[in-house]
């Protein structure tokens, strides 16, 4: 189950970044709402999430997946550029989660 609370904190993770961005500084309303819905969302679904999960390695994902997704999504949404550098980095975050889940022997 805590895989599951964790997935949900990564979108809401990744809707918090995204609606950031959509807010304008905390000048428009209902992204606004939305961003700081996401962002109590996150934290509420993490807290779940670390109660069976060490927090350096459900931090660690939930951080590394939520960056990833974000980067991915900002991209399609707002049209920001992907490098090649960018991608070299993804697959870092990705291979450094995969070894956090071997070395938690999950």
């Amino acid at each position: 189950m805590e895989w599951i609370y964790l997935a949900v904190a990564i979108v809401f993770e990744i809707g918090f970044a995204l609606g950031t961005n959509a807010t304008k500084g905390f000048t428009r309303l209902w992204p606004s709402v939305f961003t700081l819905v996401c962002a109590a969302g996150g934290i509420f679904s993490l807290s779940l999430a670390l109660r069976t999960l060490d927090v350096g390695v459900g931090y660690t994902i939930w951080t590394g997946i939520g960056s990833v997704g974000t980067v991915v999504l900002g991209a399609l949404i707002y049209k920001e550029k992907i490098t090649p550098a960018k991608l070299v980095s993804f697959a870092a975050i990705i291979g450094g989660v995969v070894l956090l889940r071997v070395a938690a022997g999950i």
